[in-house]
């Protein structure tokens, strides 16, 4: 299911936003002139429970170790690309959607997102985003928050 029909589906507030295409969360923010602090950037993890979506803000890299810790796994690691590829068939490679729930697979999202009004989130191609209530982002996809991301 493409992230736009869940909105609808849920009667939820949301603009889509047609752009060039962009490849890493950072530009996205960039061609939609948005702070990186407000695109919620997903990050797939693999651990001995299987695969988590992290989300952290697109200026942002998820720490593995406090994702470990938080899921006391010592053998976290990033997803690999094909393994990507095998977990969202239906999307460009690297541009699915922050929401694990559309996938089957628990959400951890960093806690310096909840400061944020709104985000943007990448819709599933490199050229389409969507803008919705912070709020409503967590209602859709009921992460588990805490602190998972470091700035450089």
């Amino acid at each position: 299911m493409k992230l736009a029909t869940l909105l609808e589906q849920r009667g939820i507030h949301f603009e889509r936003t047609i752009h060039p295409p962009t490849y890493t969360a950072q530009t996205l923010a960039a061609e939609e002139h948005e702070s990186g602090y407000r695109v919620a950037k997903p990050v797939v993890v693999k651990g001995e429970g299987g695969f988590v979506m992290c989300v952290v803000p697109a200026c942002a890299r998820v720490e593995l170790e406090a994702v470990g810790r938080l899921l006391r796994d010592k053998t976290v690691r990033l997803a690999t690309e094909t393994e990507m590829a095998e977990m969202f068939p239906e999307c460009d490679l690297g541009a699915e959607p922050p929401v694990g729930e559309l996938f089957g697979l628990p959400t951890l999202m960093d806690d310096s997102l909840q400061d944020e009004d709104f985000l943007l989130l990448q819709a599933g191609t490199h050229t389409e985003a969507i803008k919705m209530r912070r709020e409503d982002y967590q209602e859709i996809a009921r992460p588990r928050i805490d602190s998972i991301a470091s700035y450089e």
